[in-house]
């Protein structure tokens, strides 16, 4: 049998911890200021995942016509506003996989989670960037996305972040993340067009 590797015990980690997590965020939501979610600007909500009993809220009131979802399938099963309920509520859906909190999303996929956020600029439609708790996956995207849209850098978009969701919480591979999709931006704009 081949030795197992920190990878797979990280994601497994992460797959125990779910539901204890997930149970903890909703009591501190219970017991603290913390809200659900949060408006970081005019398009783009950041918060944890979108239960059914929020779904109404977020349509009517926030106006919500894009879903990034950061999670894993698993986290996904029971009780969360699913891709198929989405686009029946003509909502757009995007799901970018990324195994939880020692994990940070790829390059492709924050570009992709940019990109689609980018789709609403202008428009009086938000989206709901999502993962468990709002706090470490989709607020890593959403730190890119204000780095894309306002030019800020790590740090600027973060310390936004938490001006207005301050319970998130990056740790170095999100930071990592961050700071090489600020990097290739800035790289690229060196380049010029192409």
């Amino acid at each position: 049998m081949p030795p197992l590797d920190n990878n797979w015990l990280i994601k497994m980690f992460g797959r125990v911890t779910f539901y204890p997590t997930l149970v903890y965020n909703v009591m501190m939501e219970k017991m603290s200021s913390r809200r659900w979610f949060d408006r970081i600007d005019e398009n783009v909500i950041l918060g944890a995942l979108p239960w059914r009993s929020i779904t109404n809220q977020l349509i009517h009131e926030e106006k919500v016509k894009g879903v990034v979802s950061m999670n894993e399938n698993f986290e996904l099963l029971f009780g969360v506003t699913t891709r198929k309920e989405w686009n029946k509520l003509n909502v757009k859906f995007l799901q970018l996989n990324t195994a939880d909190i020692f994990h940070a999303p790829s390059q492709e996929k924050i570009q992709k989670g940019v990109e689609f956020i980018q789709q609403f600029d202008g428009t009086e439609n938000s989206v709901y960037v999502h993962c468990k708790a709002g706090r470490t996956r989709s607020a890593t995207l959403v730190a890119c996305y204000l780095i894309e849209k306002y030019n800020m850098t790590p740090k600027e978009a973060v310390d936004f972040i938490a001006s207005k969701r301050p319970h998130i919480l990056l740790r170095s591979a999100q930071w990592s993340a961050i700071d090489t999709f600020y990097s290739d931006k800035n790289f690229k704009s060196l380049d010029g067009p192409s």
